[in-house]
């Protein structure tokens, strides 16, 4: 390479730096050296396969422009990566993150190896994605009435190709602890990576705020955006974790860069996005603005089907392990929690027939999983459902009760209300409020202290608040 070469090299890096910032300089260029020019031919090498693809999907049309400033005449860049025995050489030190190193030498090892191990893609592990547990596909997933629509609209996301419009976006989905939310997000990413088209990436919130928090702390916040905002599908699990100000804020720039950009977006959460009172009001809007479903209970049947699908599979590694059909309609009756008491149900009594060599029998069941038969769970009770049947009963409107009208048939159904929000739910003072149209939480307060000192005095009111607890926990 002459010395003209190096010198127009130095003054390209330079235009470089000062178009894509420092940030991005240090965490995809650093390492870029010049090979020479041929022609209308920049030849330039990387380190890694890893940043050659990157830098050819998102900066090759930035790379040409700051050659062309210098040479007019170069109409094309030839990225390739150095061999090991160039990498080998000397090179000037640079500051790279240690994920990153991470990341380049895993995508650098032989495909042999890479085809080894989980089928994830590079952008997937260059932003440290979550681990994702290998039995939870669609094909182990059993399907029932309560979960229906989620598994169907997973599904189509699952099955979308590039290029192809989004149906639902963002696809939001919320449960209770263990009833599948898990599951169908892990199976829309392995369904999503088992091709080389998506890039999908999932992660779980905690994640999501350890990556940009190690980003801000290592100075790449600018390449944990961008990379992320190169992702064709991002699956997040556990939204109602997700904390801190700025974490939020980044989040919710990229749920809209995403989605403004037609990429396909899918959460879940123990709860619809309006009772995720930490989170801002424009990132429950636009979470709220796409399909929203709800997991319910796991009914009798769909329990059965869930055990039988465990058995089925621990018989695969165990081929003499049975489970006799009432002990199987035992289970599936008296484990009404959720799904992963079922699966530690059959993964005790495989333990004990498999440890003590003793077939399962109905005796031993009962006696093994006496501490997962909890109590019928009270009915999950959401204020939208409070202000209906109050609504209902006062002969007023659900507008109404969330109005500013003082008028007397309208303020008593209210602080009703507001004290069954209060008693019934474990919504907050200001987040009953603020789903009262966005009343104060001191007139929540004066409300619940108003309607204790009549219920305690009024016999009629009593009565009739009772009654309204009674349709609301049927």
């Amino acid at each position: 390479m002459t010395n003209t070469e190096q010198d127009r090299w130095s003054r390209v890096k330079g235009r470089l730096r000062t178009s894509v910032g420092e940030d991005v300089y240090t965490s995809w260029f650093a390492r870029m050296d010049l090979e020479g020019v041929q022609d209308e031919s920049v030849h330039l090498s990387v380190p890694t396969r890893f940043l050659k693809s990157w830098i050819q999907a998102h900066y090759a049309d930035r790379v040409l422009t700051c050659w062309q400033a210098e040479m007019p005449e170069v109409h094309r860049i030839d990225l390739t990566v150095r061999t090991a025995m160039r990498c080998a050489a000397p090179t000037k030190e640079t500051t790279v993150p240690a994920e990153q190193r991470r990341i380049e030498q895993a995508n650098s090892r032989p495909a042999s190896e890479l085809r080894a191990t989980a089928p994830v893609s590079a952008s997937h592990d260059a932003l440290g994605g979550s681990p994702l547990d290998p039995r939870l596909t669609f094909a182990s997933f059993v399907i029932g009435r309560s979960n229906t629509l989620a598994h169907a609209a997973a599904r189509q996301v699952a099955e979308g190709r590039r290029g192809d419009p989004v149906m639902f976006n963002p696809l939001y989905i919320h449960a209770g602890v263990g009833l599948g939310k898990t599951h169908l997000l892990q199976a829309v990413t392995w369904a999503g990576n088992s091709g080389s088209e998506r890039k999908v990436l999932y992660l779980t919130a905690e994640k999501f705020m350890y990556g940009f928090v190690a980003a801000l702390k290592t100075q790449t916040a600018l390449a944990f955006k961008e990379a992320l905002r190169g992702i064709d599908v991002l699956v997040i699990d556990d939204l109602q974790f997700l904390q801190g100000k700025s974490t939020q804020a980044e989040f919710c720039h990229t749920l809209n860069a995403l989605i403004d950009a037609g990429r396909q977006v899918v959460i879940a959460a123990d709860r619809p996005p309006s009772d995720l009172e930490s989170l801002d009001d424009r990132v429950r809007s636009r979470l709220a603005g796409g399909l929203v479903v709800e997991m319910g209970s796991l009914g009798e049947e769909l329990r059965l089907g869930i055990l039988k699908s465990r058995v089925a599979a621990a018989r695969a590694h165990h081929a003499s392990f049975d489970v006799p059909e009432a002990v199987l309609d035992y289970l599936a009756r008296t484990i009404t929690h959720n799904g992963r008491d079922l699966e530690g149900a059959i993964n005790r009594l495989l333990a004990h027939s498999k440890l003590n060599a003793q077939p399962v029998t109905l005796e031993m069941a009962e006696r093994e999983v006496r501490d997962l038969v909890r109590p019928q769970e009270p009915k999950r009770i959401k204020i939208e459902d409070i202000q209906r049947v109050v609504a209902r009963q006062y002969n007023v409107s659900r507008s109404d009760l969330l109005s500013s009208r003082r008028t007397a048939n309208v303020v008593r159904p209210r602080q009703v209300a507001m004290y069954l929000a209060k008693t019934l739910t474990l919504r907050s003072l200001p987040e009953i409020g603020r789903r009262f149209g966005g009343r104060d939480h001191t007139t929540v307060l004066h409300a619940v202290r108003k309607i204790e000192a009549l219920v305690a005095r009024d016999i009629s009111l009593s009565e009739e608040v009772e009654s309204l607890k009674r349709q609301l926990q049927e």
